[in-house]
């Protein structure tokens, strides 16, 4: 959803004459103006998909009057901001107070000043760019809070949260769960080798291939170094298996561009899944995917391995518990 404020104003006035006047007006002072006659109307230009930002609404209309688009409008909470202004010909303190507690920002009362009302415009669309600017800052903020900030994908945290939340959602409405744990290959070899920024080079580089092949709805996160995390709702064994294969296939198939040249890099992989007939928690899907992902490491590496079923109380560390193990 589009939430930058524009230069399109919406005029509602059924008063011909004033109508032309105020578009006139508008367009003169470098405004796109939509203009329309009543205030059914208006509540539908308001509704539709890229809507102007500010309207100039008349009280008394045909259809709704300017109070009642008001009401209407502050009704949608999931749609961008409108700041309104009221144009009427009632001065009573009590008609004022009903109109702003309607929902409009200001009023300005019949017969108006020119250089006034475009002042009021102004001030209306200085409000909805700081309105903007706050929006951007706290979705930015947001966005630092939940992402990797070398490579872009979920960080460790959102995606433990992801794969709570798609547990708690399968337990609710049924379905598979698959879960993936990706580590580069030799990674410390990179980074001796070449040095920790191209070796930063080669793990955005692999986290942008990762995300290049799964659906909107799977999770991508850096679960720690060059540890990936991928959730995959609605996926069983079989079906993250193939994920995870086709990330494979895309890592190993030409070698990543830095600036000492191209590095051949490999990646293994493990695979979960929680079946509906047998649902398996959280946090022993991840302790199963870390042991198919170690398996995989043991077998050769560049290679895709599915979780065993755990016998008897026997565990291994969680891919936690190995952070400070040489990197494999």
């Amino acid at each position: 959803m589009d939430l930058k404020p524009t230069n399109r104003i919406l005029i509602a006035e059924d008063d011909p004459v004033l109508r032309r006047m105020l578009e006139a007006l508008l367009i003169k002072s470098g405004y796109e103006v939509v203009a329309v006659a009543d205030g059914t109307q208006a509540l539908r230009v308001l509704e539709s998909e890229g809507a102007p930002s500010l309207a100039i609404l008349d009280w008394v209309m045909p259809g709704m009057e300017g109070p009642q688009v008001c009401e209407k409008v502050r009704q949608r909470r999931d749609r961008p901001y409108v700041y309104i202004l009221l144009l009427t010909a009632l001065t009573q303190k009590g008609n004022v107070l009903y109109g702003l507690e309607s929902g409009a920002d200001d009023y300005l009362t019949k017969p108006f000043d020119a250089q006034e009302l475009r002042a009021r415009v102004r001030v209306g669309l200085r409000i909805l760019s700081l309105q903007q600017s706050l929006i951007s800052a706290r979705e930015e903020l947001r966005f630092q809070a939940t992402h990797d900030g070398l490579t872009g994908v979920f960080n460790r945290g959102a995606v433990l949260e992801a794969i709570h939340r798609e547990r708690s959602r399968q337990k609710r409405e049924g379905g598979a769960l698959g879960v993936i744990l990706a580590d580069l290959d030799h990674f410390k070899q990179i980074n001796d080798t070449h040095g920790h920024l191209l070796g930063d080079a080669v793990l955005k580089e692999a986290a942008r291939r990762m995300g290049n092949c799964v659906r909107p709805y799977d999770t991508v996160g850096r679960y720690g170094g060059e540890e990936f995390l991928i959730v995959v709702p609605s996926a069983d064994a079989r079906g993250a298996l193939s994920l995870a294969e086709r990330m494979r296939e895309t890592i190993a198939a030409s070698p990543i561009m830095t600036d000492a040249g191209p590095i051949n890099v490999t990646a293994s992989f493990g695979v979960a899944a929680s079946d509906p007939r047998e649902p398996i928690a959280a946090d022993t899907l991840l302790l199963r995917v870390d042991d198919a992902l170690y398996r995989a490491k043991e077998l050769g590496r560049n290679r895709c391995e599915v979780e065993r079923p755990a016998q008897g109380n026997e565990t291994r560390a969680s891919a936690t518990e190995r952070a400070h193990e040489p990197v494999r």
